[in-house]
């Protein structure tokens, strides 16, 4: 099966250490249908890019057991993107040869590509077997906000949160704070509700907005829509943190 499925890769990273628990191999996905104000990675958006290669589950496998006397216990393999979600075949044979030889499974994803509906939530569901722990970004909570910031609704997402709680499947959810963007209280509290009406999880952090990546939009000529955006204070950070009752990069038990 795994000989006929092919993924489309962006990068490779070797020992990842904040995508997941512990030292990581992380396989990030081309292709994106978000278009999300301050993505730092905008390269990843075509579903196929000069960069881009594509590769077997079995022969990313390869190479990531490569690196597997540095994860000891906890680590493992991370999917991210671009959106993984996207590439769903690829990513449930992946998962599905790495469990069979004992490794931790984790799906970064922004939930876009999420329904309820056939041949979707089938796949879904076989996916979920196979994957030890969800990353789920959660950009805005507010349906409007967060069409602005990334030309999509959220129900879907916030549906897919849903089920997986329902389903007993680990999260860590995050967000990435964006002063005059995501940092509204009102729309911090709402989404703290929702976090904690989750049975399942086990991280919940707030990722400081940066602009490492608009040279990425610079050389890709997109205008940059949060241009004169600065990354958060300290200060602004321990507010948001208070509301949401998280902490940057360390999480609380639920």
């Amino acid at each position: 099966m795994s000989e006929e499925i092919k993924g489309i890769i962006h990068s490779t990273e070797s020992f990842g250490s904040v995508d997941g628990p512990g030292v990581r191999y992380i396989v990030f996905l081309q292709g994106c249908r978000m278009r999300c104000s301050y993505c730092h990675n905008p390269d990843t958006w075509a579903l196929k890019d000069d960069n881009s290669y594509e590769e077997t589950p079995q022969d990313t496998l390869k190479k990531a057991l490569r690196y597997k006397p540095y994860w000891r216990n906890n680590g493992g393999i991370t999917v991210s993107g671009g959106e993984a979600l996207l590439q769903i075949d690829y990513v449930t044979e992946l998962f599905r040869l790495a469990k069979l030889e004992g490794v931790n499974t984790t799906l970064d994803t922004s939930g876009n590509p999420f329904k309820l509906e056939e041949p979707f939530i089938s796949k879904f569901n076989e996916l979920i077997k196979y994957t030890d722990l969800f990353i789920l970004d959660i950009k805005h909570i507010d349906a409007k906000k967060h069409k602005a910031l990334t030309s999509w609704d959220n129900s879907n997402i916030l549906k897919m949160a849903e089920y997986l709680s329902d389903h007993g499947k680990k999260m860590w959810i995050r967000h990435v704070l964006v002063p005059g963007v995501t940092d509204d209280e009102n729309d911090l509290k709402k989404l703290s509700e929702f976090v904690k009406s989750l049975k399942t999880v086990d991280r919940f952090e707030i990722l400081p907005y940066h602009t490492l990546g608009v040279f990425k939009w610079k050389e890709l000529g997109i205008p940059y829509k949060l241009e004169g955006v600065n990354p958060p204070t300290g200060e602004e950070i321990k507010r948001a943190e208070e509301i949401l009752q998280t902490s940057s990069y360390t999480g609380f038990k639920n």
